[in-house]
């Protein structure tokens, strides 16, 4: 069993559960995930949570590769609004935050997320200290560089053991600061190539840390769309697929923005995992 404090509110599960992706921003790389109105906000959350989203996933910065960052105060007009709408009209909702930027996250909290997810490997440690003093569960994923260069970072001796040892020494890190719910994301499509990711995916399984939930975020990625010569808006049936295989290598949480098919696939693999 896993088990996560949101800020008083548990999250605990035998099997694994799913994070629903909502980009208030125009330029993510999958158009259907772009939020473009309150409304539209309203609209795609509640239908996340009745589908059986476990969290919802706000980003307001795009990450896509080659993706130029915006100000800080350009974010925070982007997120916090959206945030607040949420917590206010689905207060029983466990709401993360998208972000590598500190001012960000802590406005963010402060508006009504309770768990922070952070792109940024790490590298500002006061990002985890934040979640730690604030008591909530914080998503640290492996990354080189920024979403502008990152594919220009990809030499690896090993990418699996890379990635291996990049959860060890931040684990060290983060209980060192007083985290205790702590997940890790390899980070698949970042700083990876895309034969990369194929290998990280079907070496998942060795990068489990006991205790910690592992996270996949693979959904409509370009791993798929590219290698089957389609458009993201096209990649569902290879997301689940890829899906299916991060389940197999032990991932906990799934990244996702289609949750109905992503509960599905979950559902079918417990089944087949327990038969």
């Amino acid at each position: 069993m896993y088990s996560l404090n949101c800020k008083g509110r548990l999250i605990c599960w035998n099997d694994p559960i799913v994070m629903g992706v909502l980009n208030i921003t125009p330029d993510s790389f999958y158009s259907g995930s772009r939020i473009r109105s309150e409304e539209m906000l309203l609209d795609q959350a509640e239908k996340m949570l009745t589908e059986g989203a476990s969290i919802l996933d706000i980003g307001g910065l795009s990450s896509r590769p080659g993706a130029m960052e915006i100000s800080v105060d350009a974010e925070l007009r982007r997120v916090v609004p959206a945030i607040r709408l949420l917590a206010t009209r689905f207060p029983s909702a466990v709401i993360s935050v998208d972000s590598y930027r500190y001012n960000v996250a802590e406005a963010a909290l402060e508006a009504g997320a309770s768990m922070i997810n952070d792109i940024g490997a790490g590298e500002n440690e006061a990002m985890a200290e934040l979640a730690a003093a604030e008591h909530v569960p914080y998503i640290c994923m492996h990354m080189r560089g920024n979403p502008a260069n990152m594919q220009g970072m990809t030499d690896y001796d090993d990418v699996t053991m890379d990635v291996l040892d990049f959860f060890i020494r931040r684990k060290a890190e983060c209980i060192r600061l007083g985290l205790t719910d702590i997940i890790l994301d390899p980070g698949f499509g970042f700083a990876k190539t895309y034969a990369q990711n194929f290998l990280l995916l079907k070496n998942l399984r060795f990068l489990g840390i006991p205790g910690l939930p592992l996270m996949a975020g693979l959904s409509r990625k370009a791993t798929i769309y590219k290698t089957l010569n389609i458009k993201p808006e096209d990649s569902l049936n290879g997301t689940t697929v890829m899906h299916t295989l991060a389940l197999q290598g032990g991932a906990q949480i799934l990244r996702v923005h289609d949750v109905k098919e992503a509960i599905e696939t979950i559902r079918l693999w417990t089944s087949y995992a327990n038969a």
